[in-house]
């Protein structure tokens, strides 16, 4: 995609509205040593950006994840990124995994680690019905064997404060019959579906994933946490109908779950307001609740830690990220840190 006048302004907002800023002298404040090391890694879900005023690619991860963490491999997550700027509109967003497996193709190749973009997911207009598998194969195809499945948006809630102005869905998506005929066409090609919503939505992904038990779906970010709007002053509330619905979801066994995400401005944890970034001990301290409920639930071979950066970089690093994992499971079993940390993502993403 390219920006042009119109969406350049869009842009823009996007990143005011939806995203924290990151801001490199403030996360400069605070440093701790890398906890664990040689602990191996595969980060289930970050993204490259192209937007006016935020530029996060290959080169700008690649520093990242050289802070001294294990990180063997990642899954590159669709982020409206070098769309093909000509041609059917339908088949644009086939460029992104295209430029994706172009920039990371020496990097996914066997060899040393990390293998970055070892699976790839793009966007697809679900909305298209059965039409959607022409745009599916040219995805497979521009792949060059990484591409993995599709995530389109269903983020929606009554306070539109909440949305991305650049990516909100229209209400009860997930129940339309276009939208769930496109869904129908990933399991016969051997893709995933990544389930980006809000908490209040996760009731209709429930339904949707009894319907389509033969699709492996990936809930993102711990299952859309929302603390912040109209959701402010019902925390308390929120917590007990954002578990209850996690542990009815759990009981599905096609459906995964990512742990993080948790520095988002929707998230309410609001670490950004601290004079100095927030520590590894009280991002575990703070995350533990929500994260044990999830693994709890679904159990460690159905859960996978995520960095989601650069959105996330705007409330702490990368190395700080890691060893708060690292820290908040210090009580597991070394099979279920295995799990959390690299085999899940290996297993349902594919990645050899």
């Amino acid at each position: 995609m390219r920006w042009d006048e119109d969406s350049t302004r869009e842009g823009i907002l996007t990143m005011s509205h939806n995203y924290l800023p990151v801001r490199a002298e403030w996360l400069d404040q605070h440093h701790e040593e890398i906890l664990e090391p040689a602990l191996p890694i595969v980060d289930a879900h970050h993204h490259f950006y192209d937007r006016p005023g935020w530029r996060y690619l290959g080169e700008e991860y690649r520093d990242d994840i050289r802070s001294g963490h294990a990180i063997r491999a990642s899954v590159y997550m669709q982020a409206l990124t070098r769309y093909r700027s000509s041609g059917f509109e339908e088949l644009k967003p086939v460029g992104e995994t295209e430029y994706i497996a172009e920039v990371t193709n020496a990097d996914a190749l066997a060899g040393p680690p990390p293998q970055i973009a070892a699976g790839i997911v793009s966007y697809a207009d679900l909305r298209l019905g059965a039409a959607v598998r022409e745009v599916l194969e040219a995805h497979l195809q521009a792949g060059r064997g990484r591409f993995r499945g599709v995530r389109h948006l269903t983020t929606w809630d009554a306070d539109a404060s909440l949305a991305n102005p650049l990516t909100a869905a229209p209400p009860h998506l997930l129940l339309d019959s276009s939208y769930r005929a496109g869904l129908a066409q990933l399991a016969p090609l051997g893709l995933s579906y990544d389930a980006w919503l809000f908490f209040p939505q996760l009731p209709e992904l429930i339904e949707t994933a009894k319907v389509y038990s033969d699709t492996t779906i990936i809930v993102n970010h711990c299952g859309g946490i929302v603390r912040i709007g109209a959701y402010q002053d019902r925390r308390d509330e929120v917590f007990e109908r954002w578990s209850t619905s996690m542990r009815e979801l759990a009981r599905l066994p096609n459906v995964y779950v990512k742990l993080g995400g948790l520095g988002m401005r929707i998230n309410g944890f609001d670490f950004q307001k601290h004079e100095i970034p927030p520590s590894s001990e009280l991002l575990a301290r703070t995350w533990r609740p929500w994260l044990e409920t999830c693994i709890e639930a679904f159990g460690a071979d159905r859960c996978m830690f995520e960095s989601n950066f650069p959105v996330d970089k705007g409330s702490y690093s990368y190395a700080i990220l890691w060893n708060a994992f690292k820290r908040l499971t210090a009580g597991y079993s070394e099979s279920e840190r295995q799990a959390l940390f690299e085999g899940t993502a290996t297993r349902v993403y594919r990645i050899g």
